[in-house]
């Protein structure tokens, strides 16, 4: 099952509705996936600054023990400290040997990635996603069917800086790919198959290609069916493999892309009733910038 929605803006006058926008799309979607849900949304940022999304508990006073310079908001179970690039490393080695109990879900000059379990439309509600804004967004909504419902196992998954992955599927060849990325780098948290296909496309992006060589390489060497919702800092991807057995449907306008797992994720979104509406081919790359 699960549930996979994102959308895209083109129009920056939508920006200040995405997060409502988002938060309607995935409670939509509780059906395919209601044991735990999550969300990826690309909101400010800038070139010299980081964002760090950290989850656990006991969250209020880990701003303050990193020092003046580091801002942190607390949203529920989750922490966004905002820092300067340069002081990444003191940071994650900070988290890693003070508050070891935490786990850094997302990173990057724009991204905040939230998940918990529960049902999506509670799991939006607690992290106020219909109060956020931004460019982009992509939100998973998680029936476990590979492994046990914990917050580590919901989706998104980010594996490089602004970039993060949702999943619909199964690979059958998961373990083995990740022996040949840890190696090259590629850290795992999980036994989430869908982790490892975002470590894959985080390794290709690092080797040089772009997002569409490295989604196109994927339906070589990622072995199973999936469709696959990406979100990087500028764009926004998405891919289904050559036989497409899980559903799938996107709608286009002037202002926006969007995707649904299924159209009743879409019919909310203003303009419907005048989008292109299609269901993505097999095998074919939909991807999208901003400029």
């Amino acid at each position: 099952m699960c549930g996979i929605v994102g959308l895209f803006l083109k129009d920056a006058a939508l920006e200040p509705q995405l997060g409502g926008l988002v938060a309607g799309m995935l409670t939509v979607m509780s059906d395919r996936g209601p044991d735990s849900a999550g969300f990826a949304i690309y909101g400010d940022g800038c070139p010299d600054q980081l964002k760090l999304t950290v989850r656990g508990a006991d969250l209020e006073g880990v701003a303050a023990a990193l020092g003046p310079i580091i801002a942190g908001l607390v949203r529920d179970t989750h922490l966004v400290l905002t820092l300067p690039a340069v002081e990444e490393a003191r940071v994650r080695a900070w988290l890693a040997t003070q508050r070891p109990d935490l786990a850094v879900t997302g990173a990057g000059q724009r991204i905040e990635l939230y998940k918990e379990v529960g049902l999506p439309g509670a799991v939006a509600e607690r992290f106020g996603l219909a109060q956020m804004s931004g460019t982009h967004a992509i939100g998973h909504t998680r029936m476990a069917t590979e492994s046990a419902v914990t917050t580590a196992g919901a989706h998104p998954f980010s594996t490089g800086a602004d970039q993060c992955l949702v999943h619909n599927g199964s690979l059958s060849n998961h373990r083995s790919l990740r022996r040949k990325l840890e190696p090259q780098g590629i850290a795992f948290s999980t036994d989430n198959d869908s982790e490892v296909a975002a470590g894959y496309l985080t390794w290709r992006l690092r080797e040089g290609a772009s997002l569409s060589e490295a989604l196109e390489s994927s339906l070589t060497d990622l072995d199973g069916f999936f469709t696959f919702v990406v979100g990087t800092e500028n764009g926004f991807a998405v891919l289904r493999d050559p036989i497409a057995c899980k559903p799938a449907v996107m709608a286009e306008t002037d202002q926006y892309v969007a995707f649904g797992s299924e159209y009743r994720a879409l019919v909310g979104l203003p303009g419907i009733e005048t989008a292109r509406v299609f269901e993505p081919e097999p095998a074919r790359v939909y991807a999208w910038e901003r400029h």
